[in-house]
């Protein structure tokens, strides 16, 4: 009996010391499997923090390439990127809450979306542009008061995403709106101080653009995932840091950002006329290029409502409708980049002629979708769209620095922000309507002719234009000048709608400026940049 307890004790015994040595083999090995995985972390957020680092040095001298870097403009382009990556992320956390297009509701309630879209655009207009032209002095800091207002905004929204506030989601929502557009406005204005000589106002303007694209591409999945993983709440945290931190940005632009003060005065040394007499005598060139903008927003306004709910509807067949949708949003997607990137390649090309150029692209690949109607017509009409509303808004862009003053320059850009946006929701408005009753040929080809009639109409004006300057030319060398001139010129000369004309002594050569601007000793501020 006492041998058989022996035993088993000593049984017992080796078991437990082999369980023992298995548990400290196992636990050598969990310990080498964490510092195998440790080193493994290691090594992969090094070669993390390398690749973002090579990015980052690859995206610096693109920004700063041609003389961007010195004049400012490198900044502004990193600036802007950075406010389109927090735009892009306060979307994405509101994604399920406000901003969410109603695909799946019923077009009335699509149409109150529309109309709430015109609300940040009203305010734009009539109140922030003025208001950013009083303070043309001191744009740096309203730059940066837009960007700090809409970090606060984004930590109040977070504060009211668990408890769904939407009294205090909704208005804070279209204040940040409000704010993005002012610092658009503000940051389009300031583009020609910080102009380097070789740059051309289009290629800076398509710079600007293109990495903001890339910026808000890459931050919405970050975005959507972080706010389906965290929490919308988080989401907008993370944008209150961003924007906080744009603001400190934004005061360390180059001083000569700030535009000096300088009194309002017209080429006669008297006061200028009130400021919306101003703006609406722009001349004729601004006028033509908005003109064809607002033909541009309206037909990409009604083309995202009318194929989205043909698709709704099954009237567009070839694909299930969340794959059409999809293969639709990714061609207009890449028509944005598309415009944006061919404007960066624009050197020595009118941008009044970009401008007709992409309205006559639009009209014709709008007829061709009408006449041949289809899934991949569909699409090619979707990528024009979006790729002539890239490249001609750019065009304008620069059509307006260059045209306007500093004094109204940013109510100018309010003003026609308000008319694109005004002409995209009633687009969209038309879209919702015919979607009702009319197939795609149908609604296509109204379209066209919207698009064929305003083209006429443009290239009309400008040939009566070009007719009417080179008639004054010929009667200038003549010898004599038109019976009608528009107004005294300084130094015996008329001026007219578009040149100086100045008369010289019989037996001498009549000098002809062809020219919208003054005189050269009539110029109050110079029309290039200083610092280029």
């Amino acid at each position: 009996m006492a041998a058989g307890w022996e035993r088993a004790r000593k049984t017992i015994g080796e078991a437990s010391r082999r369980a023992g040595r298995s548990a400290a083999g196992a636990g050598r090995a969990t310990v080498n499997a964490g510092k195998s995985t440790g080193r493994a972390t290691l090594r992969a957020g090094r070669g993390a923090a390398s690749g973002t680092q090579r990015v980052g040095k690859a995206a610096r001298r693109m920004t700063y390439a041609q003389g961007a870097g010195r004049t400012g403009l490198g900044q502004l382009i990193e600036l802007t990127a950075a406010h389109s990556a927090g735009d892009a992320l306060v979307t994405a956390a509101l994604a399920g809450t406000l901003f969410k297009l109603p695909v799946n509701e019923a077009r009335g309630q699509v149409a109150i979306y529309l109309l709430i879209t015109m609300i940040p655009f009203v305010v734009v207009a009539p109140f922030v542009g003025p208001v950013l032209d009083r303070f043309r002095s001191g744009r740096r800091f309203v730059m940066a008061g837009t960007l700090f207002g809409r970090g606060l905004l984004c930590f109040a929204m977070a504060a009211a995403i668990v408890p769904a506030d939407v009294f205090t989601i909704f208005p804070a929502a279209l204040a940040v709106l409000v704010l993005s557009k002012a610092y658009n406005v503000s940051r389009a204005a300031i583009m020609p101080s910080v102009l380097p000589a070789d740059i051309a106002l289009v290629t800076a303007n398509a710079r600007v653009a293109l990495f903001a694209l890339v910026a808000a591409g890459v931050a919405i999945p970050i975005g959507a995932g972080a706010s389906t993983w965290l929490g919308a709440e988080w989401v907008l945290r993370g944008a209150t840091v961003l924007f906080l931190l744009q603001g400190v940005l934004a005061v360390r632009l180059p001083r000569h950002v700030d535009s000096p003060g300088l009194e309002e005065l017209d080429d006669e040394g008297e006061k200028r006329p009130p400021r919306w007499r101003t703006l609406l005598n722009v001349g004729p060139v601004v006028a033509a290029a908005m003109r064809a903008n607002v033909a541009i927003r309206l037909h990409s306004g009604f083309l995202l409502f009318y194929l989205l709910f043909l698709v709704q509807d099954k009237n567009l067949p070839g694909l299930a409708p969340p794959v059409t949708i999809g293969v639709l949003a990714v061609a207009a997607g890449a028509g944005g980049l598309a415009g944006a990137a061919v404007a960066s390649w624009v050197r020595n090309h009118s941008p009044q002629v970009i401008v007709l150029a992409t309205l006559a692209l639009t009209t014709v690949i709008t007829v061709v979708a009408a006449i041949m109607f289809n899934l991949w017509t569909a699409v090619a009409v979707a990528l024009v769209a979006a790729f002539a509303q890239g490249l001609g808004k750019l065009a304008l862009d620069a059509i307006v620095q260059r045209e306007i003053g500093e004094e109204v320059r940013s109510s100018t850009f309010g003003v026609v922000e308000a008319f694109l946006q005004i002409a995209w929701v009633l687009g969209g408005l038309v879209g919702l309507l015919l979607s009702l009753f009319a197939g795609g040929r149908t609604g296509l080809a109204v379209m066209a002719t919207v698009l064929a009639g305003s083209l006429g109409w443009l290239l009309a004006r400008r040939r009566r234009r070009s007719d009417a300057r080179d008639a004054k030319v010929k009667a200038a060398r003549a010898g004599r000048t038109p019976d009608t001139p528009d107004a005294p010129s300084p130094a015996g000369g008329e001026r007219h709608s578009e040149e100086w004309i100045r008369p010289e002594p019989a037996g001498t050569t009549t000098a002809i400026v062809l020219r919208d601007d003054p005189p050269a000793e009539k110029r109050t501020r110079p029309l290039t940049n200083p610092h280029g």
